[in-house]
């Protein structure tokens, strides 16, 4: 069993919110249909077949949805979720993944994640494809982290 107290830093779970939207199938799809877009509407435009204003559209557009999922989503979310600002205490027990702080506390069974990920700062723990739960890496010091690395490949099967 592995625990530790851990609180969340802002410019870290933004990160990490931006690494789970990035990273999301869909996202990256569009992502890759409005790059595609954009590039095909520089190229017309260079060749003089779109008037200026189709062009200065489509990089609005481009330019709105790079903001939007860079900035403002993860933004809205960490400032609309009251876990990011509290201190809890994380517990990885043999059967349950237990997290607590000082008002409440709420355990889940290994098999109720789907899968998880790392992030440059977090361990993600996936529920579903769009529910998570974010662990800090600085939580755990020293050998600890590769201990956590360890319990949940075990534990949850990607």
């Amino acid at each position: 069993m592995t625990s530790s107290f851990f609180t969340y830093d802002k410019k870290k779970v933004i990160q990490a919110l931006r690494y789970h939207f990035i990273s999301r199938k869909e996202i990256k799809i569009l992502i890759i249909f409005v790059n595609v877009f954009a590039i095909s509407t520089a190229l017309l435009f260079f060749f003089k077949k779109i008037s200026p204003v189709a062009f200065l559209t489509s990089s609005l557009l481009w330019f709105f949805l790079m903001i939007a999922f860079w900035f403002v989503i993860p933004y809205l979310v960490y400032k609309n979720a009251e876990t990011f600002k509290d201190r809890f205490k994380a517990i990885l027990g043999d059967d349950v993944f237990r997290i607590e702080n000082e008002k409440y506390g709420r355990s889940w069974h290994w098999k109720d994640f789907s899968s998880w990920i790392e992030s440059p700062y977090f361990f993600h723990l996936y529920f579903n494809s769009r529910s998570f739960f974010i662990i800090p890496k600085d939580a755990f010091e020293g050998d600890h982290v590769q201990e956590t690395r360890k319990i949940l490949k075990e534990k949850i099967r990607k």
